[in-house]
């Protein structure tokens, strides 16, 4: 099913619905998200948006992307190194880094590059098949 180095590429969008949406689930109303004159005092050049939205794509890719659908999240983890903004695409790549067949265990490693090609988040999932 998974062979160590398979890859699986993926495109998400920031849009105003998958922004909005995750605001009015998650209560997130910081004003490095929500602010765009707060955001440019800081710094950014418009809203920052929230990097817990890379991990609702983390999820979608886990439970609707794999080839199985026997699989339980055991433990992500995420690294970001540039802001994401409103309308960006996202160009996710995930490689199966490990396969631990005895206890049916596999991790993927991950990156997220932003529309101009440079790495806005890095990690690992590491995944067990029920």
């Amino acid at each position: 099913m998974f062979n160590t180095g398979d890859k699986i590429n993926l495109k998400f969008v920031i849009t105003e619905e998958v922004y909005n949406g995750f605001i009015f689930i998650f209560k997130d109303n910081n004003p490095l998200h929500t602010d765009a004159k707060y955001a440019a005092g800081k710094g950014f050049k418009e809203r920052v948006m929230h990097g817990n939205i890379l991990n609702g794509f983390l999820s979608y890719f886990i439970g609707e992307c794999l080839p199985t659908k026997d699989v339980i999240i055991h433990s992500q983890q995420i690294d970001f190194s540039k802001p994401v903004y409103m309308n960006d695409s996202l160009n996710f790549e995930a490689e199966v880094e490990e396969i631990f067949e005895s206890v049916k265990v596999v991790k993927f490693k991950f990156t997220f590059k932003n529309n101009e090609g440079k790495k806005v988040a890095k990690g690992s999932i590491q995944i067990g098949l029920t």
